[in-house]
């Protein structure tokens, strides 16, 4: 009768490091493709107010934002010092607000057109009349999700 003998002591191969640098260049590519930077330069400064209620957004890509406030010192000269409406990457009056919803709207796939929601960045100091008049315009435009961007408040 055949004895089977037992294999010892046998190890195994070290990892090859040959192609550890082609991985770490397919990671860095990866996230470069991945990784979505800002393309809108913000004219105008504003501090937003606290809230005790939150939410957060989940799908940034159907948010658009519009920001409210006063311009930034080097566009005061330019464009005064009163509060100014920013949409997308240039100051714009209310009558632009339903172009800027629509730019944005012919970019969201069909099936999600329903789920974009506008976000309001507004400087804490701002009167509400501009306000109330970009909140008519964007019910005019049949945008009716609507929320204002604002920070946590401290907790004493």
């Amino acid at each position: 009768m055949m004895q089977f003998e037992k294999k010892r002591g046998k190890a195994q191969p070290a990892i090859s490091t040959a192609s550890l640098p082609d991985i770490i260049f397919m990671l860095l590519f990866f996230f470069m493709v991945v990784t979505v930077l800002r393309d809108t330069e913000e004219k105008v400064s504003y501090i937003t107010p606290s809230a005790s209620e939150l939410t957060k957004l989940e799908r940034k890509s159907l948010v658009n934002t519009i920001l409210i406030g006063r311009p930034k010192d080097k566009y005061q000269k330019t464009y005064g010092s009163k509060p100014r409406i920013q949409l997308g990457d240039k100051f714009s009056d209310v009558t632009d607000i339903p172009l800027f919803l629509e730019e944005h709207r012919e970019t969201v796939p069909e099936k999600q057109q329903g789920l974009i929601m506008t976000s309001l960045k507004v400087d804490g100091d701002v009167t509400m009349g501009i306000i109330s008049d970009v909140k008519t315009a964007l019910r005019k435009a049949g945008q009716l999700k609507v929320n204002y961007s604002a920070k946590v408040k401290e907790r004493k």
